[in-house]
């Protein structure tokens, strides 16, 4: 699915403001691989990126592409991937079982990724390690716990320390890069950078930005510390604690729509979940695997909407502005009344009303029947079909819009 506005904006309105292009990356586990794919195409057909969001391990990507060490950042998004994959334990093989298939109502000889199991059994290294594993008793984060605790569920308020991922970013972040624009250095070529979390204790969404705060591992970590997969909350700053942004949204495109209110958008999305399906689910599996899709799938396309409304009535607003400057008699206006609506018309015009000129969505698609721990399936095989689907469907999607003349500003 994409879309682009036809109608041409006043040209006072083009004058004021640049139109960015915005790469939104969504949470999902393993499955954030995909977008690494997605940002190896785009870079190949030369689409300037402008702004890189996301949440979870889209938080993750995005952190990557804007601190990348190297001047390949689309290199160090794969490496990181390949990596994660290649640390993923490998003790219980696949399983070979006969299926239920409801629809063919028949049984079909099925393989099944053991990859899944293995991670929630023994973690990934290079990103998670359960806290039953005895050599990790000491090592967790910031929260470690005194051994008796430690050794007492009952007092557990996460399953997994997910600590190592700050240790494995470190080879691919240079840190200093990551939040030049924080600190107000000149480099043209700087990226921005928007990660989403939430409070813990008050349910309100947080919103890391590089160019309002210096971003550190412990707000990537933060993003993506999901309580219901076992991981743990973040303090990010005194009596502030984070957990992952999904729990409020998995698609941040608000929280771009709301930092950067001025600039119109070019909006790509990567969508790890896809909204809709062909059929109905045939048998439980199917159904959680479904659950999830919903739930993590894009809710965004209220806002998108508003957004188009808003756009109608800002070019309703210049229409009306251009009679109002031609007007030539205000003799009945109050000169007051006058220079309140040039005050108002001016902030609102020029600060805010960034208009959605294009959304271009790059869906995943099911590499293999549904699984209700797809997103957890970190084998090295998985990684790079991942990645290669999404380089693939993204170079599909791009020939599409080339074809509609859509003008990402290349």
């Amino acid at each position: 699915m994409s879309y682009k506005i036809k109608e041409e904006s006043n040209p006072r309105h083009k004058e004021s403001r640049n139109t960015e292009n915005v790469l939104v990356m969504q949470g999902g586990g393993s499955l954030g691989a995909f977008a690494c794919g997605v940002y190896k195409a785009l870079v190949k057909q030369n689409i300037r990126i402008d702004i890189v969001a996301g949440t979870s391990i889209g938080a993750v990507n995005a952190a990557i592409i804007v601190g990348s060490k190297t001047d390949s950042p689309e290199k160090d998004l794969e490496d990181f991937w390949m990596e994660i994959g290649e640390s993923n334990f490998q003790i219980i093989p696949d399983l070979f079982v006969y299926d239920w298939d409801g629809h063919d109502k028949k049984y079909l000889l099925k393989r099944i990724s053991s990859a899944s199991i293995n991670a929630a059994l023994f973690g990934v290294p290079k990103m998670f390690v359960p806290r039953w594993q005895w050599w990790n008793i000491g090592n967790t984060m910031n929260t470690t716990p005194v051994r008796e605790e430690f050794l007492d569920p009952r007092n557990w308020t996460y399953v997994y320390d997910h600590s190592p991922l700050a240790k494995t970013l470190d080879n691919y972040i240079d840190y200093k890069k990551l939040n030049l624009a924080a600190t107000r250095e000149e480099l043209p070529s700087v990226l921005r950078l928007i990660i989403t979390a939430v409070n813990v204790m008050t349910a309100k969404p947080l919103v890391f930005d590089n160019t309002q705060i210096e971003i550190k591992s412990k707000h990537i970590l933060a993003s993506a510390g999901y309580p219901t997969y076992g991981f743990p909350w973040v303090k990010v700053e005194d009596d502030v604690y984070a957990w992952d942004g999904s729990l409020l949204s998995n698609t941040p495109i608000r929280e771009v729509l709301y930092v950067s209110p001025r600039n119109d958008k070019n909006i790509f999305i990567v969508e790890n979940y896809p909204q809709k399906i062909d059929r109905l689910p045939s048998n439980m599996i199917e159904v959680t695997n479904r659950y999830k899709d919903i739930l993590f799938s894009d809710k965004d396309m209220f806002n998108i909407q508003m957004s188009k409304l808003v756009t109608r009535q800002i070019q309703l607003i210049e229409k009306l502005y251009d009679i109002f400057e031609n007007f030539t008699d205000h003799s009945k206006i109050v000169p007051d009344e006058i220079n309140k609506i040039k005050v108002e018309y001016k902030n609102l015009i020029e600060n805010y009303g960034a208009e959605i000129k294009s959304v271009t969505r790059i869906i995943r698609s099911e590499i293999e029947s549904p699984n209700i721990l797809k997103n957890a399936d970190f084998s090295s095989k998985t990684i790079k079909e991942l990645i290669e689907q999404g380089e693939r469907k993204t170079l599909e999607k791009l020939s599409y819009c080339k074809s509609m003349d859509y003008d990402f500003n290349m």
